[in-house]
């Protein structure tokens, strides 16, 4: 059962020494989504999030996120050009905890109003190497995953396999994805700090550009095109471009195999909805995984497409593709 935001309030009193709750409303989709939340206004005209997770899946999420968030010291913070949360305080319930935050300014980005032209594909790619720039210092002195490019090839290795074994992975995307994973120049990059699970949401953006970035539960040193996946489901090629340009502009990089690899940890996300239909043991996802993996096939046997290859001179353009993954996540996220 949801708690309103005024029980939220009184945990808030709670976790925050001397906090004084004048005014409280909701925050997010009310008795929906992996949290209950309410935003809080304090006397002085402070402003707070409580948030209290809903699920044990949600529970491991926000403690991930808050040992990375203590992790993003004053320092590290200065080197970034946007907020990331800071935790005030924290207070037990039942089986759980709400944990109180200080409240970030801006609107969650929509992967469909990253349009070229706006200013926001560039701010988002200077926004994302800002993250790739940081020491990893700071990563792996507080004990968080640090991970090789061989362990990231590997890990991509061992989704195709486990999809393979279903029985239902068509045998293009099959072959187009091992041929990437057997690339050795593909995987031949540097570690580097990552968010781990960015998407569009992860960004509070207004007109000056993204003031802020949430979601830091999976912080660690690995793969930057990780990080760079969401970006192709852009609305439009030359968004996706401009996210890509600015993000090389900012780190002074031109590694052609980073798009190479986001490309494939984008589509590779069709694979891991085909696991997870079939761990749960549910028809109708399995269904809607075979029906996006055969458009996808459609996609790849376009005779202008390219394999995801390091010869291979442009990343694809999976415009079927990311439009299959968006209405998944409004179906099914």
């Amino acid at each position: 059962m949801a708690r309103s935001h005024l029980t939220l309030a009184a945990l808030a009193t709670a976790a925050v020494a001397g906090i004084d709750v004048r005014q409280t409303g909701p925050h997010g989709s009310i008795g929906s989504g992996d949290y209950d939340s309410a935003r809080l206004l304090g006397a002085g005209g402070e402003q707070w999030i409580i948030r209290m997770p809903r699920s044990q899946r949600a529970e491991a999420q926000q403690s991930a996120d808050l040992v990375a968030i203590r992790a993003l010291s004053t320092g590290i913070r200065s080197r970034l050009t946007f907020s990331v949360p800071t935790y005030r305080g924290q207070a037990p319930i039942a089986d759980t905890r709400a944990i109180v935050y200080d409240y970030l300014e801006g609107s969650p980005l929509h992967v469909g109003g990253v349009m070229a032209g706006t200013g926001l594909p560039s701010a988002v790619g200077a926004a994302i190497a800002a993250i790739h720039m940081l020491p990893t210092s700071f990563v792996t002195d507080a004990g968080l995953t640090s991970h090789t490019p061989f362990e990231a090839m590997r890990s991509s290795a061992s989704v195709v396999d486990r999809a393979a074994a279903t029985g239902l992975l068509p045998a293009a995307l099959l072959e187009r994805w091992e041929g990437a994973i057997q690339d050795s120049k593909l995987w031949q990059f540097q570690p580097t700090v990552i968010n781990g699970s960015l998407e569009a949401e992860s960004f509070l953006v207004d007109d000056s550009g993204v003031r802020a970035v949430l979601g830091w539960q999976d912080l660690q040193v690995g793969d930057p095109a990780r990080d760079l996946a969401w970006v192709l489901g852009g609305p439009t090629p030359d968004s996706i471009d401009s996210v890509f340009e600015a993000y090389n502009a900012s780190r002074d990089t031109s590694e052609r195999s980073l798009r190479h690899r986001a490309t494939l940890y984008h589509e590779l996300d069709l694979a891991r909805y085909l696991l997870h239909g079939t761990h749960t043991k549910s028809t109708e996802v399995v269904d809607d995984a075979i029906e996006m993996m055969s458009r996808l096939v459609d996609v790849i046997q376009q005779p202008d497409e390219r394999p995801l290859v390091s010869g291979a001179t442009e990343a694809l353009d999976l415009e079927g593709v990311e439009d299959l993954l968006t209405a998944t996540e409004r179906r099914h996220g």
